[in-house]
């Protein structure tokens, strides 16, 4: 299902409302993002592309939206933060699930976003307290991306950012020195 919505991503000037998705922010960003999808292709035993992997820099930054599956789960694409249309996949045994929490926490040194699904309540207070240390903005049941400016704090951990909590009152510690006064309009009188 995944493989077909991004074969149907229309890509565009995002100005068209049929747009699906634009091109990247720039072209150093389009190498970068390249040069993930030329690993993947270079390393067949490791790599396999699910769909996607084809861009164009003739009229802008263009990346198809790409799902890359990998065997090893310390890969370069899982460890690495792509910031662009890469989706790289590690399939996990239902028995292993243990083993692939502990995957996730020691991974990657990048702590940005993360999500699980889950419908089973006892299931996501699991998740959600082994991988308390995996993304600082966690989503139960939505989407890894997204935090609503002015509403949701959003910052990573980790290596991902310096936790500030962006969209919120809290960012705004960072750009003031804290100074209390007090004065006394009463002063005792002796």
């Amino acid at each position: 299902m995944l493989k077909d919505r991004c074969s149907r991503a229309k890509l565009g000037d995002t100005s068209d409302l049929s747009v699906f998705m634009g091109a990247v922010i720039d072209e150093k960003a389009f190498k970068k993002i390249v040069s993930y999808i030329e690993l993947a292709k270079a390393s067949p035993g490791e790599y396999r592309i699910i769909s996607g992997a084809s861009y164009d820099s003739s009229k802008g930054w263009f990346i198809e939206p790409t799902i890359i599956e990998t065997t090893n789960p310390k890969s370069r694409l899982m460890e690495e933060e792509i910031f662009g249309p890469v989706l790289t996949v590690y399939v996990y045994d239902d028995d292993k699930l243990d083993e692939t929490l502990e995957l996730l926490d020691s991974t990657s040194p990048f702590a940005l976003t993360g999500s699980i699904f889950a419908n089973d309540r006892g299931v996501i207070e699991r998740l959600t307290a082994a991988l308390c240390e995996t993304a600082g903005n966690f989503y139960i049941n939505g989407k890894s991306t997204g935090a609503v400016v002015g509403q949701q704090p959003f910052g990573g951990a980790r290596a991902s950012g310096t936790n500030d909590k962006a969209g919120s009152e809290l960012n705004l510690m960072r750009w003031v020195s804290m100074r209390s006064i007090k004065e006394n309009f009463s002063p005792p009188e002796v």
